[in-house]
């Protein structure tokens, strides 16, 4: 290396370290300024995989820390899923209710899906009433609204009511409108590609 190539590298260096200096400033500032705390209503819908797995290593960041998780599931069936083997092995702080019976174009029976709904609502809104409880995972939750299984006025009202500083999470594709309005965060999956458009089935481990 030339004492020119030499003296350009620590330029280079000496440039990206003031840059990246004043970015921590920046970041340093920003983070110091948000002080609230609450419970967040949290949101995994769009098209793209992967809405439900974020949900439960939620789940799992909370259980590291020795607080409380209920998951109630909703449209799909009591599946052997590897997220429920992992996180029940926490023991009395996962609860865990697979409250529904399939997806609608498996029963292909209306007052079925909704009566099935309805009684894991009636589970769910228990657990948001327990302040021992620090994070309720509501998943399918937009499926159900999306065909009106479930009304979504009473929904949010159960929510909105849940004690202090418990967070939840709804999961499913086409959240509805109202339920974007009262989340605190939203965040979209993406479908870009998907290996079962090239006839790859559902594996163990990576879809259940």
């Amino acid at each position: 290396m030339t004492n020119s190539q030499h003296s350009t590298t620590e330029h280079d260096a000496e440039r990206h370290k003031e840059k990246m200096r004043k970015r921590k400033a920046v970041q340093d500032q920003e983070v110091a300024s948000k002080t609230a705390e609450k419970g967040l209503l949290l949101v995994n819908t769009g098209p793209g995989k992967g809405k439900s797995t974020a949900a439960f290593g939620l789940a799992l960041r909370m259980l590291g820390y020795d607080r409380r998780v209920v998951v109630v599931q909703f449209i799909k069936g009591a599946w052997h899923t590897g997220e429920r083997r992992a996180l029940e092995r926490f023991g009395d702080l996962v609860e865990w209710h697979s409250m529904g019976e399939g997806f609608t174009w498996e029963t292909q029976d209306r007052a079925r899906d909704v009566a099935a709904c309805e009684r894991a609502w009636a589970v769910a809104r228990q657990a948001l009433a327990r302040p021992d409880v620090s994070l309720v995972v509501l998943d399918e939750l937009n499926v159900a609204l999306r065909y009106e299984y479930l009304d979504m006025e009473q929904v949010l009202a159960d929510i909105a009511a849940r004690p202090d500083g418990q967070h939840v999470v709804v999961t499913g594709r086409n959240a509805r409108q109202p339920m974007l309005d009262a989340a605190d965060l939203v965040t979209e999956m993406t479908l870009v590609k998907h290996h079962f458009k090239a006839g790859v089935k559902a594996q163990e481990g990576v879809e259940f």
